[in-house]
């Protein structure tokens, strides 16, 4: 059983950045896509990044494209999500997730493993 680790979250105002970070504890993340999702209150869960360890290729929700970067250390055997230019609508709780899948992935059933969330609030 894969389990996820997040960090990193916390309050920012409004044009701040934040990294959350995200270890697969027991078994590399270079074995996994890995993706980042948010939910806010009352709204579905909903893609944000992703990462496939095998050809660094990623793909991001048109949202978020040009402000967040997600990428992979494998000496650290992390994965991390870099926010800038963070809005108000960016707040959210934020999961880190894994798939044994190969590929960049981008919905949520795509996943077999979760995180347990790490809160973003954006100030206005």
């Amino acid at each position: 059983q894969v389990q996820l680790v997040e960090s990193g979250g916390g309050l920012v105002q409004a044009g701040g950045s934040l990294r959350l970070s995200c270890t697969p504890s027991g078994r590399t993340f270079s074995r996994y896509t890995m993706g980042w999702f948010r939910q806010a209150p009352g709204k579905e869960r909903e893609f944000v990044a992703a990462i496939w360890s095998a050809t660094l290729s990623t793909n991001y929700a048109n949202s978020v494209k040009g402000r967040f970067t997600i990428s992979g250390d494998n000496a650290k055997n992390t994965v991390y999500l870099q926010m800038n230019s963070l809005k108000p609508e960016d707040t959210a709780v934020y999961f880190c997730a894994a798939a044994n899948e190969i590929g960049v992935l981008t919905t949520k059933r795509e996943y077999d493993y979760w995180g347990q969330g790490t809160q973003v609030t954006v100030s206005s």
